[in-house]
């Protein structure tokens, strides 16, 4: 069985949220940020994997179209040109 890094993904967001959503809900209630601080914390540390995995993708899919824009380019060379040669 093959590892599923979305359902991850979707179980660590998931997590984020109902502890944030915990923390608000104890914040306002209690009137005691401090004494919830530890909920906050466990909220962020579910998002912060996400927002990092979210960056190494946006760098990865940059990297990839910066090598197809080059391969383009080196293919448009090899043909020798833009366009057909014209005939005399």
């Amino acid at each position: 069985m093959k590892f599923d890094k979305d359902l991850l993904r979707t179980v660590q967001l998931s997590l984020g949220v109902v502890t944030f959503i915990i923390g608000v809900y104890q914040t306002v209630f209690f009137n005691d940020l401090t004494g919830n601080y530890f909920i906050f914390m466990a909220s962020i540390a579910c998002w912060m994997p996400l927002i990092y995995w979210r960056q190494q993708e946006a760098v990865a899919a940059k990297i990839a179209a910066q090598e197809a824009k080059l391969a383009e380019e080196k293919r448009q060379r090899s043909r020798g040109g833009n366009g057909p040669k014209k005939r005399r």
